[in-house]
């Protein structure tokens, strides 16, 4: 499982890069899917995972308005700080921990029940489906997009 998270960081870390060469308007220009552009769909990935991970330590959520994002520097500073919380909690998994169950409050007063084990490979897939859409959106506008092929990386 942390090979999957590095593998993730990695990634991420590449299209950071990948957005430095882009002009700034592009990175905010709202699209159709994710989280709506660029920007947000890079912030929304981090917040997910640092959503879920403090949620799991029983640790306050860190609350920032997705609107009020407005340069990659803040989305990657974001991208960091989350990064460092979750190498911190994955250093104290254990096998335990796999079946452990987190209980989501609902809405309507109903609940979820997950085990931290389907979260943690939740986390994992959610960023690499709004990876996919990175790649859309770097083709539309004549980009060539990050690869994200696991065989080929070094993580």
């Amino acid at each position: 499982m942390v090979e999957m998270f590095r593998y993730n960081w990695q990634v991420r870390e590449e299209w950071f890069e990948w957005c430095k060469e882009i002009p700034g308007e592009e990175l905010v220009k709202q699209r159709t899917g994710g989280s709506g552009s660029i920007l947000k769909t890079l912030f929304h990935v981090a917040d997910c995972e640092q959503i879920w991970i403090n949620q799991m330590q029983g640790t306050p959520v860190i609350v920032k308005d997705v609107q009020r994002i407005s340069s990659l520097e803040e989305v990657m500073a974001f991208s960091t700080e989350t990064k460092s919380q979750t190498e911190e909690f994955l250093r104290s998994w254990n096998e335990e921990m796999e079946e452990k169950t987190f209980q989501m409050k609902r809405r309507n007063g109903g609940s979820y029940t997950f085990t931290y084990g389907k979260i943690m490979r939740h986390i994992i897939t959610h960023e690499i489906h709004h990876i996919g859409q990175l790649s859309v959106w770097a083709r539309e506008i004549d980009k060539k997009p990050v690869s994200s092929d696991l065989i080929f990386k070094e993580f």
